[in-house]
């Protein structure tokens, strides 16, 4: 694509930020929602102020950045941080009958879901103790 690759790329990063928004939007109306006892509706009163809440948090922390790039490195470090957490709980909801029924997981996935998940986390701390200790960052 030459030249033309870099706005290729620009574009997609500047779509993908759009989506990721939404999504995460949309998060936050579906777990205000819920608290209130309510399916996530847009036009219900709970869902939007979910919502507010949610893209505010993130536009204040955007706008209090000084430097762009840090951001996104200490982004996906509380990101290593915090999927771990929400891993293990997916792994224990799809691994409940009481949850799942008869499409719960095999004794076989539950084995190896749990062994990724325990050495993915590792890896994460490994990481991040390396990272902190190398003092990459202010």
């Amino acid at each position: 694509m030459g030249n033309a690759a870099a706005v290729v790329f620009a574009l997609a990063l500047l779509l993908a930020g759009f989506s990721s928004s939404i999504t995460c939007g949309m998060a936050g109306g579906s777990i205000f929602a819920g608290i209130s006892g309510e399916p996530f509706d847009i036009s219900d009163n709970h869902s939007r102020i979910g919502v507010l809440i949610t893209i505010t948090g993130g536009l204040l922390v955007i706008f209090f950045l000084k430097d762009p790039f840090q951001g996104i490195i200490w982004s996906q470090i509380f990101l290593s941080i915090q999927l771990p957490l929400t891993v293990f709980g997916l792994i224990s909801l799809t691994s409940s009958e009481k949850v799942m029924g008869k499409f719960a997981n095999s004794l076989t996935n539950k084995i190896v879901l749990w062994s990724i998940a325990i050495i993915v986390s590792i890896l994460n701390l490994l990481l991040l103790a390396q990272i902190l200790h190398l003092n990459q960052f202010p």
